[in-house]
């Protein structure tokens, strides 16, 4: 395959296999709405997309901007004056507000960890990562006079860093929201000492009864009926956006076009590493160079990943990122394991397909003349992960009561907030952006969950069925998934942008080299938890 050092609006596609049956068999305790697939598929097949209201205070759901560490403006009323384009593509950030009266803590958005833990040690850090540290603000329980500790410690171990907690309970909201939507003694770490952690993780994957001994964030937005679904949908904005969307217990139907398709999302005890996270089936992985020439699929990159918007980088087995990295005109991989590429701005199964564009795999270190650029993607015998690259041009909606994902390509037409009242009506909601002039749509095949096994308890094998795929396709990056099939389908259009505990890598890339980095998975190169924060590339796990 031709190599191509410049790089213009070409897109990476990843085909993500929708998760065959096998891999449908959770381990409890679940507590499941009924899902009367029949309903849902007839009212999608027939074309009624579900009417939302418009998203009012107190109404089920909680609309937050994700700030992407590259928002200067923001950063900047905090007294922020380091300059941030080191941390291009870093961190998405989501702004707490913590105890009675209120402090402002911001936290990195985490979709790859389980916990929320705030108070880093900036002395562990590097310079510009300490003032940047110091100034997203820390959290003291003796100034709270909701605040209660609960006698008890635990360590949370990262891939590189660290953080030693004792638990609390207090008072949490998310900033801008009405006192409807604080949460009353939420469980949370307060870190006594850490290492190479340059801020506070919340974390938004599973949580009591899976991956934590108590109630997680998500989990008590849902229990203290702050939305009436244990669901959010996440939508991080391209690179040159400010801030992205998350919203709990809803959905933003201007973020998107078109319908969702769904994804089942692949049991802990059938998973690589035997953690409930939201590992889905790739598969493969196809490129579609500049020339527009069909992609091919690349060999071995028909494996599990998971989505992490914690992980700045896409993370992939070394083979197929040599094999990626060379098409984008890098031979190896430099000293630390990033692949250096040239670029210029200007230079039959069912599948679900995102359209990432070429710039969104790009992370830029440095400006003017020392600005260096790596590519989005890097090699790991540990983990598979589809990190910010991917996720900032996809429109994910994580649905922990199904365990399933629902994607779509990411566009931007607005604001329309919308909560959600039952899981199943995410099968007929409908994007409401339209495609982008010049581009082509991404096709969308939805098919009949009839024959999908609901998870279970039970250790017994799922009905089988046959399976079909998904494509995932990223600016070209192209993932497919591959989906059970069942008695009928609908071919959906969605439209194409060309801008596009456990988990949870961080790293900042500065020239020369990468500082910072840290996961609880242990591969992962940027895990970066972010109410509005950066995208990458992010491995379904």
């Amino acid at each position: 395959m031709a190599a191509f050092p410049f790089l213009s609006a070409s897109l990476v596609l990843f085909q993500l296999a929708l998760c065959s049956a096998q891999h449908l068999n959770l381990t409890g305790p679940f507590h499941l709405t009924n899902h009367k697939s029949n309903q849902n598929l007839t009212a999608h097949n027939t074309s009624q997309p579900l009417n939302l209201t418009t998203h009012t205070s107190g109404d089920g759901c909680v609309h937050l901007p994700i700030i992407h560490s590259t928002n200067i403006d923001h950063f900047a009323r905090r007294g922020i004056q380091l300059a941030l384009n080191n941390r291009s593509d870093v961190a998405y950030y989501a702004q707490l507000e913590i105890g009675t009266p209120p402090q402002t803590v911001y936290t990195q958005l985490d979709t790859g960890s389980f916990e929320l833990w705030v108070n880093p040690d900036c002395t562990t850090v590097s310079a510009s990562d300490s003032i940047f540290c110091q100034r997203i603000g820390h959290y003291n329980a003796s100034s709270s006079s909701t605040a209660v500790s609960l006698g008890t410690n635990k360590t949370l171990h990262y891939g590189i860093g660290s953080a030693n907690i004792s638990y609390v309970t207090d008072v949490v909201s998310l900033a801008g929201t009405s006192s409807a939507s604080s949460l009353k003694k939420v469980q949370f770490g307060v870190a006594t000492s850490s290492k190479d952690a340059f801020s506070g993780i919340l974390g938004i994957g599973y949580g009591q009864g899976l991956a934590t001994k108590y109630p997680n964030f998500v989990d008590q937005l849902y229990a203290q009926n702050v939305t009436k679904v244990k669901a959010y949908t996440l939508a991080l904005g391209s690179k040159s956006a400010k801030e992205g969307t998350i919203v709990f217990g809803g959905v933003d139907t201007s973020k998107f076009s078109g319908p969702l398709a769904k994804v089942p999302i692949i049991s802990a005890a059938a998973s690589p590493d035997g953690v409930p996270r939201f590992w889905v089936q790739m598969g493969g992985i196809n490129l579609t160079p500049p020339s527009g020439e069909p992609t091919a699929k690349y060999e071995g990159s028909q494996i599990p990943a998971f989505l992490d918007s914690g992980s700045t980088m896409t993370i992939l087995p070394p083979k197929l990122a040599g094999k990626i990295a060379k098409d984008f005109g890098s031979p190896a991989a430099d000293a630390n394991g990033f692949y250096q590429v040239g670029w210029s701005e200007g230079a039959g199964e069912k599948k679900v397909t995102v359209r990432v564009p070429y710039r969104e795999m790009i992370r830029e270190v440095g400006e003017g003349e020392t600005k260096t650029c790596f590519l989005g993607v890097v090699g790991s015998e540990s983990f598979t992960l589809l990190g910010d690259t991917f996720l900032r041009s996809a429109y994910a909606v994580f649905d922990l009561q199904t365990h399933s994902i629902w994607l779509t390509q990411a566009s931007s037409c607005g604001s329309t907030p919308a909560a959600l009242r039952n899981v199943t009506d995410l099968s007929r909601v409908v994007g409401k952006c339209a495609v982008q002039p010049g581009q082509q749509a991404a096709v969308v095949d939805v098919v009949s969950e009839t024959s999908i096994p609901r998870p279970s308890t039970s250790t017994a094998a799922p009905e089988s069925g046959s399976g079909g795929t998904g494509t995932i396709t990223t600016g070209f990056v192209s993932t497919t998934l591959a989906i059970p099939t069942g008695t009928a389908s609908a071919s959906l259009t969605a439209a194409g942008s060309t801008d596009g505990g456990v988990s949870g890598i961080a790293a900042t890339a500065v020239a020369g080299g990468a500082s910072g980095m840290r996961s609880s998975a242990g591969s992962r190169v940027l895990g970066v938890a972010v109410a509005v924060g950066v995208a990458v590339l992010t491995n379904w796990g």
